[in-house]
């Protein structure tokens, strides 16, 4: 289950839900890149869950994906919406008055690009949370012209949500190049099982395996993600 050989010039990272790792899947992906020598750049468009430590609102994802960066991004073209209540996007910036916008984001990740071998951007809550009124996720695939990788949190129902999910971005056209299998509830059943099932059911193919290691240092985990 190795990453390709050759990867685009950039990528978003999705999930089949919030909380199933989608930032540990990011900042793997960052160091995995980083050990072929390539300069590999976070970005979280749009971050949930924010706060203000003197230098304006930061947020925990977002700045996890800095650490894992190289070269070391601006946290503004990092994160240019940083929302402070840990809500769904949408309601977030209804509490900010803020409304989401493609215009900035599509200007900060081009500033991204131009310093970057790769960028890896990660989306908000899962594939099909909105991030305005009017803006979808696939709107901003669309503007970045991205393919997707899938981040599949292992636990109780996760076939039925990777396959929905799956789904959803084949009915959009959207390329889905691989997804990452997360195992977020050490306690969950049949893990191997579930796994070769994903494996056989899902229509793109696994690019690893992350195991469930709390406080693991990302790098670590980058190793999970094997070359091919």
């Amino acid at each position: 289950m190795p990453l390709p050989t050759v990867l685009p010039p950039a990528l978003f990272v999705t999930g089949t839900d919030t909380e199933i790792g989608k930032t540990a899947a990011s900042t793997a992906l960052l160091h995995a890149l980083r050990r072929r020598g390539l300069r590999a750049v976070g970005m979280k468009p749009v971050a949930s869950g924010s706060h203000d430590l003197g230098e304006g609102l930061r947020n925990d994802d977002a700045l996890a994906l800095q650490a894992a960066s190289d070269p070391v991004p601006a946290y503004a073209d990092l994160n240019p919406y940083a929302l402070r209540q840990p809500l769904a996007p949408e309601l977030a910036a209804a509490e900010d008055g803020v409304q989401v916008q493609l215009a900035p984001i599509v200007a900060a990740f081009e500033r991204l690009r131009a310093t970057a071998d790769t960028v890896v951007v990660e989306g908000v809550g899962g594939w099909m949370a909105p991030l305005s009124a009017d803006l979808d996720q696939l709107d901003l695939v669309r503007a970045l012209r991205l393919p997707v990788v899938l981040v599949v949190g292992l636990r109780l129902g996760c076939v039925n949500h990777a396959r929905l999910t799956a789904q959803s971005l084949q009915a959009a056209g959207v390329e889905c190049l691989g997804w990452i299998g997360n195992h977020i509830d050490p306690a969950m059943q049949r893990q191997d099982e579930n796994m070769a099932t994903l494996v056989q059911r899902l229509p793109m193919p696994c690019w690893g395996r992350l195991p469930h290691l709390p406080g693991a240092d990302c790098a670590q985990l980058g190793t999970h993600l094997r070359d091919a």
